[in-house]
């Protein structure tokens, strides 16, 4: 087994994203799948009402408060969260059978299911994306057009709320340019492929060969 072979059939490495409500985030994931072809997006489920230009199933699968509580029961999330009222969740059958195919998933998820997906998978990679500037942050909230104020001032609560738990992350990247700002997020994820707990199998052939070539020396 030479490592070249290894790199072919290795566990994909599971990229938890985060960041505040209009960092970008949606788009920025957009330009990293549509560039680099190893990711597999992992569709969240959740009970808000689809925006305009959303579809069920490619955005997020759109469920019921009744759909996503029986889901919970069923023990069928790896993480859920409440946001804003709704809950969000990460379908678990997805993320497990796409790591097992060598792929790269990426979860866009809250800062709660972050912390509940490191637990889980130790070796998951934390990034979270910065806005240039508070002040930009709160434009952008803005001239998005598509809540009421209300909604934006308590995505500003939140935000406010998500900034204490950015030290929790490995990472951060600034979205100031997205094609850089995905590139960036590629980097990290190819150099952290590198990592010994991403490269057991390989470690321990090579061991067992070690092993097994000291008795005919």
């Amino acid at each position: 087994m030479k490592y070249e072979d290894n790199n072919m059939t290795q566990k994909g490495s599971l990229v938890v994203i985060s960041g505040f409500s209009g960092v970008g985030k949606g788009t920025v994931i957009s330009q990293l799948m549509k560039t680099h072809e190893e990711y597999a997006l992992s569709v969240s489920c959740t009970t808000r009402a689809p925006r305009e230009g959303e579809m069920n199933g490619r955005e997020y699968f759109f469920l019921s408060r009744e759909e996503f509580e029986r889901k919970i029961s069923e023990d069928a999330f790896i993480e859920y969260a409440t946001y804003c009222d709704n809950y969000y969740g990460t379908p678990r059958s997805f993320v497990e059978e796409q790591l097992r195919s060598g792929k790269n998933v990426i979860l866009e998820i809250e800062v709660q299911g972050a912390m509940k997906v490191k637990t889980l998978f130790p070796e998951a990679i934390l990034i979270f994306i910065m806005p240039p500037s508070g002040e930009e942050l709160i434009r952008r909230l803005c001239e998005r057009g598509t809540e009421s104020l209300d909604k934006i001032q308590a995505r500003i609560d939140k935000a406010l709320v998500e900034a204490e738990s950015i030290d929790d992350y490995e990472f951060i990247v600034v979205n100031e340019n997205v094609p850089e700002c995905a590139a960036k997020i590629h980097e990290l994820t190819g150099a952290l492929r590198a990592r010994t707990i991403m490269n057991r199998p390989f470690i321990e052939t090579v061991r067992e060969q070690i092993g097994s070539a000291e008795s005919m020396v």
